[in-house]
Protein backbone atom coordinates (compact mmCIF):
# COMPACT_ATOMS: atom_id res chain seq x y z
CA UNK A 1 0.00 0.00 0.00
CA UNK A 2 3.05 2.30 0.16
CA UNK A 3 2.69 3.15 -3.52
CA UNK A 4 -0.89 4.31 -3.11
CA UNK A 5 0.12 6.62 -0.26
CA UNK A 6 3.10 8.02 -2.13
CA UNK A 7 1.40 8.39 -5.51
CA UNK A 8 -1.75 10.15 -4.30
CA UNK A 9 -0.02 13.50 -4.86
CA UNK A 10 -0.15 15.15 -8.32
CA UNK A 11 3.20 16.89 -7.69
CA UNK A 12 4.91 13.51 -7.40
CA UNK A 13 3.40 12.39 -10.71
CA UNK A 14 4.77 15.54 -12.30
CA UNK A 15 8.23 14.72 -10.93
CA UNK A 16 8.04 11.14 -12.26
CA UNK A 17 6.93 12.27 -15.70
CA UNK A 18 9.56 15.01 -15.88
CA UNK A 19 12.40 12.64 -15.00
CA UNK A 20 11.01 10.11 -17.50
CA UNK A 21 13.61 7.97 -19.22
CA UNK A 22 16.44 10.38 -18.46
CA UNK A 23 17.97 12.04 -15.47
CA UNK A 24 17.31 15.43 -13.89
CA UNK A 25 19.02 17.40 -11.17
CA UNK A 26 17.14 18.88 -8.24
CA UNK A 27 17.26 22.43 -9.64
CA UNK A 28 15.82 21.28 -12.98
CA UNK A 29 12.97 19.51 -11.20
CA UNK A 30 12.26 22.54 -9.00
CA UNK A 31 12.27 24.95 -11.97
CA UNK A 32 10.00 22.64 -13.98
CA UNK A 33 7.46 22.39 -11.17
CA UNK A 34 7.40 26.14 -10.55
CA UNK A 35 7.11 26.87 -14.28
CA UNK A 36 4.12 24.52 -14.41
CA UNK A 37 2.25 26.22 -11.59
CA UNK A 38 3.40 24.33 -8.53
CA UNK A 39 3.86 26.51 -5.48
CA UNK A 40 6.48 24.90 -3.27
CA UNK A 41 9.63 25.66 -1.35
CA UNK A 42 12.96 23.87 -1.69
CA UNK A 43 12.19 21.92 1.48
CA UNK A 44 8.79 20.97 0.02
CA UNK A 45 10.51 19.62 -3.08
CA UNK A 46 12.97 17.62 -0.99
CA UNK A 47 10.01 16.17 0.94
CA UNK A 48 8.42 14.91 -2.30
CA UNK A 49 11.74 13.59 -3.63
CA UNK A 50 12.38 11.84 -0.33
CA UNK A 51 8.95 10.18 -0.35
CA UNK A 52 9.49 8.92 -3.90
CA UNK A 53 12.99 7.72 -3.01
CA UNK A 54 11.84 5.93 0.14
CA UNK A 55 9.16 4.12 -1.87
CA UNK A 56 11.84 2.93 -4.32
CA UNK A 57 10.41 4.86 -7.27
CA UNK A 58 13.36 7.23 -7.85
CA UNK A 59 17.00 7.15 -6.83
CA UNK A 60 20.08 9.34 -6.80
CA UNK A 61 22.09 8.44 -9.87
CA UNK A 62 25.07 10.69 -9.18
CA UNK A 63 26.15 13.99 -7.70
CA UNK A 64 27.19 17.13 -9.57
CA UNK A 65 29.66 19.42 -7.83
CA UNK A 66 29.08 23.13 -8.44
CA UNK A 67 31.08 25.76 -6.61
CA UNK A 68 31.76 25.42 -2.91
CA UNK A 69 28.25 24.34 -1.90
CA UNK A 70 26.79 20.90 -1.42
CA UNK A 71 26.79 18.69 -4.52
CA UNK A 72 23.60 18.70 -6.60
CA UNK A 73 21.73 15.38 -6.71
CA UNK A 74 20.97 13.88 -10.11
CA UNK A 75 17.77 11.78 -10.00
CA UNK A 76 16.50 8.95 -12.20
CA UNK A 77 13.58 6.55 -12.12
CA UNK A 78 14.28 3.32 -10.30
CA UNK A 79 10.92 1.75 -11.13
CA UNK A 80 9.24 2.26 -14.46
CA UNK A 81 6.38 -0.15 -13.77
CA UNK A 82 4.38 -0.35 -10.56
CA UNK A 83 1.78 -3.06 -10.01
CA UNK A 84 -0.72 -2.61 -7.22
CA UNK A 85 -2.69 -5.64 -6.10
CA UNK A 86 -5.68 -4.16 -4.32
CA UNK A 87 -6.45 -7.50 -2.66
CA UNK A 88 -3.03 -7.89 -1.09
CA UNK A 89 -1.55 -6.19 1.95
CA UNK A 90 1.88 -6.15 0.27
CA UNK A 91 3.11 -4.17 -2.75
Amino acid sequence: MKYIRVLHCPTRWMIIQFIGEGKKDTKEIYNYLVKNGESLTSSGLYYHLSELKNAGIIEVMEYKKEGSGAPEKIWKLKKKTIVIDSLSEED
